[in-house]
């Protein structure tokens, strides 16, 4: 009997030890902002000081994994001239076990926010013409100059496109 309720409290004792490391977890985990693209199209078009870098990715596309960390060097560098935006295009069933995970893990600190919109023919063109929706992509604007980037990145090139601007 004393071997029983030793087993019965070490059971409680570890799940609820469990469920507290879960709530942990997921306290700790970044908050999206999900939007549809008229949600996103606010941020393509920002008329500000700054030069804005919208960069749309995926955690599942590995080039756009490999450059993630280009982005974020030029918006610690260049913190008063540059604005970073993220725009994840990861599936909405995986945000919490995939895209959130993974922001924390990279400990990415630009603007993430998630375009949730299953209607790409109408929306890939709005960014730009020449999209063939494959990603990663870039756009770069300010106030005098626009341009747009169906490639990848290394922190060089980017930083010499920035240039430009």
């Amino acid at each position: 009997m004393k071997n029983l309720l030793f087993l019965v409290v070490f059971c409680f004792l570890a799940c609820k030890s469990e469920i507290k490391t879960k709530d942990k977890i997921s306290a700790s985990l970044p908050i999206l902002e999900i939007h549809d693209f008229s949600g996103i199209q606010p941020y393509l078009n920002i008329d500000g000081s700054k030069t804005y870098i919208v960069n749309f990715w995926a955690t599942w596309c590995a080039p756009c994994v490999k450059e993630l960390p280009y982005f974020e060097a030029i918006q610690a560098n260049y913190p008063k001239d540059v604005e970073v935006l993220l725009i994840s295009l990861d599936f909405p069933r995986q945000y919490e076990s995939k895209l959130k995970p993974f922001i924390q893990k990279h400990q990415i600190k630009s603007k993430v926010i998630v375009l949730d919109d299953p209607d790409m023919n109408s929306w890939i063109p709005k960014v730009d013409i020449n999209w063939d929706g494959a990603i990663p992509v870039t756009l770069i604007y300010n106030s005098s100059k626009r341009s747009f980037y169906n490639r990848t990145f290394t922190y060089d090139e980017l930083e010499t496109e920035l240039e430009n601007f």
